[in-house]
């Protein structure tokens, strides 16, 4: 249940339109919902302004389902993230309004379009092009959180001008992804070019050394940009989703 259905609800309630009983019907699953192997957070959309995510990895196909059944009676707008593409495939011949983006291995549910809720753009830039699957998924749960997103990929260090290029973008976006493997120094990069929050994502891409991220991470973490904070290894959802709670500020 969102802000906007529990508003109507209370405005029914108050007409005399429904009785308390029915309200109190309605509402039998907040805060959560109890299946054999998950509590359905149906709560967190009040608490949070977004619903429960569900983690694909590691839940089996019939797992996802219930859940994905459960999250869709009451929630407009469903992420799921690290899904496999057969699984994707199907978790689509049951519901048939979602969409599978096989870059990031996210999927979303949604009749309806995603309401703006950003104050600006949010601008996300991977270092290369091995980078776009994590900087994909940060993308998709910007985006279907209602924000409006902007991509600039393989514009890393070893090609600097490439990013210089997009000045007037760098200049407009209000909160900034960058995505890097290696030695993960596009970040600071970005930060000493703007006056906005950048998030770090750090990639497992990279050769030996780069031990699958932990190079980059510790990059990042020692960046001497004072605006460039980090997320862990991989997570462009996470960086996705703060970004989303950024932009939302005044």
């Amino acid at each position: 249940m969102n802000p906007k259905q529990l508003e109507q609800l209370l405005e029914e309630v108050r007409s005399s339109r429904l009785s308390v009983a029915d309200a109190a019907q309605r509402l039998r699953s907040l805060p959560f919902e109890c299946l054999e192997f998950a509590h359905v957070d149906h709560h967190r959309q009040l608490r949070q302004g977004f619903p429960e995510v569900v983690f694909g990895a590691g839940k089996s196909l019939a797992q996802i389902k219930a859940i994905l059944a459960c999250l869709r009676s009451r929630a407009e707008h469903i992420l799921v993230t690290r899904l496999e593409p057969g699984k994707a495939a199907e978790l689509q011949g049951f519901f048939p309004e979602a969409q599978y983006h096989p870059d990031s291995q996210v999927m979303t549910l949604g009749a309806q379009e995603v309401p703006e809720r950003g104050r600006g753009l949010i601008l996300v830039i991977s270092a290369g092009t091995s980078d776009i699957p994590v900087a994909e998924e940060a993308l998709v749960t910007a985006r279907v959180m209602g924000n409006r997103v902007e991509a600039i990929y393989d514009v890393g260090v070893a090609g600097l001008h490439r990013l210089l290029a997009y000045q007037d973008k760098l200049q407009e976006a209000r909160v900034f992804i960058v995505v890097a493997g290696m030695e993960g120094a596009l970040p600071s990069v970005v930060g000493g070019l703007v006056n906005r929050p950048v998030i770090a994502v750090p990639t497992s891409v990279g050769y030996g050394a780069s031990f699958a991220g932990l190079a980059a991470l510790l990059g990042m973490l020692n960046s001497c940009a004072a605006n460039v904070a980090v997320v862990n290894i991989d997570n462009g959802f996470g960086a996705g989703y703060l970004a989303a709670l950024i932009n939302r500020q005044e």
